[in-house]
């Protein structure tokens, strides 16, 4: 297994993502001074997303219905926790956007190639209060 979102599974035998890019964003306000260049004040973690990009070849390994899962998944409408494969935790995410592109047909028009995406966006836990949360708060993006 590669990694777990939510009850889906990736993995060789089913769907496996070839590309995992993971982008995060840090908030940053700008306060103009007089006669001097701005300054730029740390105001905490923007977003962080994550697409995977893979291929499921369904009369191999996985069958027909591995997007339709992931579909599944996502119309929870909940938060889904991720897991990689090694076992780090990588919090609670949101399914955004799920996209396949079908290629190389039978006679049935069943698909021998299924090239999909996932993307998925950080769930933004609440912030605990004082230090001790701050902490915390910057222990658990990390």
């Amino acid at each position: 297994m590669m990694m777990i979102l939510g009850v889906y599974r990736f993995a060789i035998s089913s769907a496996a993502f070839q590309t995992l890019k993971r982008q995060s964003e840090y908030r940053w306000q700008e306060i103009n001074r007089m006669g001097a260049n701005p300054a730029l004040q740390f105001t905490g973690f923007g977003v962080e997303t994550i697409d995977l990009e893979g291929v499921i070849y369904p009369h191999f390994k996985g069958g027909l219905r591995q997007v339709t899962l992931m579909r599944a998944e996502a119309g929870v409408g909940k938060p889904l926790m991720l897991i990689s494969g090694n076992g780090n935790a990588f919090g609670r995410w949101c399914i955004v956007k799920i996209s396949e592109n079908q290629s190389v047909f039978m006679k049935d028009g069943a698909p021998l190639k299924i090239e999909f995406s996932i993307s998925l966006k950080r769930y933004g836990e609440d912030a605990k209060p004082g230090v001790k949360g701050i902490i915390q708060n910057i222990t658990q993006a990390l």
